[in-house]
């Protein structure tokens, strides 16, 4: 896709093994585009090498092979045009709310005021408005998530990067952040890869759902359109009769891999 706002091309990574005995190569040959405006899932067994194409994407990994390009153009270093929502905590202890918000404008050198007021402004379409003094250790988890995903869109990024970034959640917190992840989305429709164990989680939000193979040598082996109405609510779509079909078939593809992958730890 020469038109893809993230092409990875052929993608490789290999690793030195842990014992210092030769080699472990976590994607092989792996290649994904993700259109400008569209919303692409990826799922695999645990320990595939989904987040490590992500760090690709995001220029904190270098392919041993294959080529990133972002809307055309060779990814050399980190991929500015990128935000990158991180699976852990990632908000810094001894900033409160709105400091954390606010950083990556910060270090961007926009002046104090206008970067207060833009985070604020954040704050608030994230359900945190009057929550800017609170600590991280004076938040929830859902707050702390809500924080991150704040700190990541303020930017305006043309291509989001997240992974698994509700999975910490309990069910009921989890199916908000989805719904104000898309609310948020489908206002400015940027690109989106997101990385997730959570099948229904990746048919419920996504345009379309990628499957990778069990490690090692992981790449893509399955692909499929997303076809549900948009806007959607996360909790009812998953009654259409449209998303059990869809969980069937893409769950076929995906079965097999993650019995692999289990297999595979098992040994390990």
């Amino acid at each position: 896709m020469s038109d893809a706002a993230l092409l990875l091309d052929s993608i490789t990574c290999t690793f030195a093994a842990r014992d210092g005995q030769g080699s472990y190569t976590a994607v092989r040959d792996a290649s994904l585009a993700i259109a400008p405006g569209e919303f692409v899932s990826v799922v695999g067994p645990t320990g595939c090498g989904k987040s490590t194409l992500l760090n690709v994407a995001a220029g904190l990994l270098q392919p041993s092979g294959g080529t990133v390009k972002v809307f055309g153009q060779p990814l050399a270093g980190i991929n500015h045009r990128a935000g990158y929502m991180f699976q852990g905590e990632a908000l810094m202890p001894w900033r409160n709310a709105i400091s954390n918000v606010t950083a990556g404008l910060e270090f961007a050198g926009v002046p104090p005021a206008q970067a207060r007021e833009q985070g604020m402004e954040w704050l608030r379409r994230v359900g945190l408005g009057g929550f800017e003094d609170r600590y991280p250790h004076q938040m929830s988890g859902g707050m702390r998530k809500r924080t991150m995903l704040a700190q990541t869109l303020i930017r305006d990024p043309d291509i989001i990067l997240m992974d698994e970034p509700f999975s910490a959640l309990d069910i009921q917190t989890r199916q908000l952040m989805e719904n104000e992840v898309l609310e948020i989305w489908m206002a400015k429709r940027k690109a989106v890869l997101f990385i997730t164990h959570d099948l229904d989680e990746a048919i419920a939000m996504s345009d379309r759902v990628v499957v990778l193979s069990a490690g090692p040598a992981t790449r893509p082996i399955g692909e499929f359109t997303i076809d549900l109405a948009r806007p959607r609510d996360v909790a009812e779509v998953r009654n259409q009769p449209r998303f059990v079909e869809l969980h069937k078939a893409i769950w076929d593809v995906l079965r097999e891999e993650v019995l692999k992958g289990y297999a595979q730890q098992k040994r390990a």
